[in-house]
């Protein structure tokens, strides 16, 4: 057999390739241990990049999950109105209803003894009412409840007849807020709900926060 000589007619150009290493000692991988340093430091910045903004982006996720914690629930309290028959009105103006039986306040944005509830950040915020009422059966069943957005009516729920003696209603609904604003239910002037007091429920809570991201 004859075996092929093979010969280099060009000097070889070693670069950054240690040309020792790469003609004596072939079966070593000392010829790329720079390349491998290179990758290796490489590769440790962009783990360590990584990492630093993984913790970033968890604290700011952990941030804005503790301003989703925005919800509150509260009733009439029927022991208030005992004096009254059980009843809340007849009013001469319009008056802001008063829940006044606290479930939940998570944030403390709802106060209580106003009936009022005021936007600690602004965001996206869901509102519902339930309004209840009882009368006897020779008399009418009247009465008219506005959900307030500060001044402007949002929402309503009302009745007017003599032939249901009892009724009730919800109405539901999707605010945009600002830092500050306030949501209420108001009673009208002349109308009054009885009975079943506690069956009268305001609640809400923040669907989202306001971020440079949701404009």
């Amino acid at each position: 057999m004859f075996r092929k000589i093979l010969s280099l007619k060009e000097p070889l150009t070693c670069e950054k390739w240690d040309c020792n290493c790469t003609f004596n000692r072939q079966r070593s991988c000392c010829c790329a241990a720079n390349d491998l340093f290179d990758l290796e430091d490489s590769t440790y910045m962009r783990i360590k990049n990584l990492w630093m903004g993984i913790s970033t982006l968890k604290y700011s996720v952990m941030e804005l999950s503790e301003s989703y914690k925005v919800a509150f629930t509260a009733s009439m309290d029927p022991g208030k109105y005992r004096s009254t028959g059980g009843c809340f009105g007849i009013f001469s103006t319009n008056v802001p209803v008063p829940y006044s039986k606290v479930m939940l306040n998570e944030g403390y944005g709802y106060n209580p003894v106003m009936g009022v509830f005021t936007a600690p950040r602004a965001g996206v915020y869901v509102f519902s009412a339930t309004v209840a009422s009882a009368v006897d059966t020779r008399d009418r069943l009247y009465h008219q409840i506005q959900m307030m957005l500060n001044y402007e009516v949002v929402a309503s729920v009302w009745e007017n007849n003599r032939e249901d003696p009892e009724d009730s209603a919800t109405q539901t609904a999707v605010l945009k807020l600002e830092r500050g604003d306030q949501v209420y239910m108001k009673l009208m002037f002349g109308r009054k709900i009885c009975r079943h007091m506690d069956h009268n429920v305001f609640s809400g809570y923040m669907l989202y926060p306001k971020t440079e991201y949701t404009e």
